[in-house]
Parts: structure tokens; sequence; C-alpha cells
């Protein structure tokens, strides 16, 4: 099973919210997920925008998730890549 780190669609029409998930690669967008990271809101300014569980995203991470491309920029912005890189080079 391909394990993607992607976002799924939730909020009313033209106020987006998004989820932070790991699924399945064959699923849908807005379909079944293994699990929550966080929650992503492009739209609110004064809110925090992004809100991530570190440890699972790292978990997922190390389990050898795929983010896409959105995930990843997020995760680089959260320093979760960092991280992530941080414990890859740790580990050799």
């Amino acid at each position: 099973m391909a394990v993607k780190l992607r976002l799924t669609r939730i909020g009313a029409k033209k106020r987006p919210t998004y989820r932070i998930v790991a699924t399945d690669s064959r699923r849908p967008r807005d379909g079944q997920y293994l699990e929550l990271i966080g929650t992503y809101s492009p739209i609110d300014v004064e809110e925090n925008q992004v809100k991530v569980n570190k440890e699972v995203a790292l978990k997922w991470l190390n389990q050898g998730a795929v983010p896409t491309d959105t995930v990843r920029n997020i995760f680089s912005r959260e320093g979760i890549m960092k991280e992530f890189a941080d414990s890859k080079k740790k580990d050799n």
C-alpha cells in the first residue's frame, strides 16, 4: 500500500479548510483516511493557519509515506522536514 500525506478539503463553498491526512494513494481526495495529522486554513489570516501533530507526521515520514508538494511545503514551514532530515542523518 502506497501511503501519501495529502490534503483533504472540508469547509463551506469558497471558504476552504483542509485536513492533512495519511491515506492510501488510490483513495479519492475526500475519501477515507488512515490518520489525521493536522489542519490547514489558507483563508484565515488572524488565526493560526496550520496545526500539525509533529510526532504523528514524523511517524508517517519514517514509515515511508510520501508527502505531496503542498504538504511538503507546509511541513517545511513548520520545521518538520528539517527534523526528519536530521533524524535520517543521525541514523546513518
